[in-house]
């Protein structure tokens, strides 16, 4: 519990301290909401040309974009350091945190927010409240949705980056987390074949956004207990190759020159 309290006050620093910077903080925000206006604009340009795509209409691909859009601006805003692990082992910022006596990948996590992301958990959670029929039930599937949907992001983006700790280039992190956003844009099931295995397997960008916005319109248990399986089964990988790569870990200097 101690560890949780910890982690909570070393988040909301890092909060209060992106925040002092309003002019900033206010500008980054309108400016990732205005993208994502346009990302919805497209669509409806879209489904008004083409009606529907494999079941997919405008208001299923709007819920789809209300999931993804909240649900990453959670993790690349208030987890970001998620995507700047393979940054912070390259020069030896992890030093520092593991010289405290705290749980070293949750507390790496909280330290740092990135304001700009924030604007997409607003855009997200108005675009359901306004596109997304909301009821008691529809809403609370939708909250659960984004939850494992951001943990399954957090652990995919954890489990790239560790890839840095057997010396691949940090750029393959960025490429991971540039794929998975950019296919969970799309309607899983616009893909055939090969791809569509694969956004449901190693590159997890089906059960980012489809299948939540899915199971929002029509809920089953079972597809909802493979959501459930597949984010904790992926931040339990995270969390295990972060743990295995502190073993190779010794110090920015000394594991560069390894």
């Amino acid at each position: 519990m101690s560890g949780l309290a910890g982690n909570g006050a070393v988040m909301r620093s890092a909060f209060a301290d992106a925040a002092a910077r309003r002019s900033a903080f206010w500008t980054q925000v309108g400016a990732m909401m205005v993208n994502d206006v346009v990302w919805v604009a497209f669509w409806f340009l879209f489904f008004h040309q083409v009606g529907s795509v494999r079941g997919w209409d405008t208001e299923r691909v709007l819920l789809l974009l209300a999931v993804l859009t909240t649900s990453a601006g959670l993790v690349l805003g208030l987890f970001t350091n998620a995507r700047r692990l393979p940054t912070l082992v390259e020069d030896g910022s992890l030093d520092e945190v593991l010289a405290l006596p705290v749980s070293p990948l949750p507390h790496l996590l909280a330290r740092r927010v990135d304001v700009v992301n924030l604007g997409d958990v607003a855009f997200g959670v108005v675009l359901f409240l306004v596109a997304g029929h909301p009821s008691p039930q529809r809403t609370l599937v939708f909250v659960a949705g984004v939850l494992a949907s951001a943990l399954l992001l957090t652990g995919f983006l954890v489990l790239v980056g560790c890839l840095t700790f057997l010396g691949t280039p940090g750029r393959v992190s960025d490429l991971g987390l540039e794929a998975v956003l950019l296919l969970s844009s799309y309607p899983a099931d616009v893909f055939t074949g090969a791809t569509k295995a694969l956004l449901y397997s190693a590159l997890p960008a089906a059960f980012v956004s489809a299948v939540p916005a899915r199971l929002i319109d029509d809920f089953d248990l079972s597809d909802a207990g493979l959501l459930l399986l597949v984010a904790v089964g992926f931040a339990a990988l995270g969390w295990v190759a972060f743990h295995a790569g502190l073993r190779r870990y010794t110090s920015g200097s000394s594991w560069g020159r390894g």
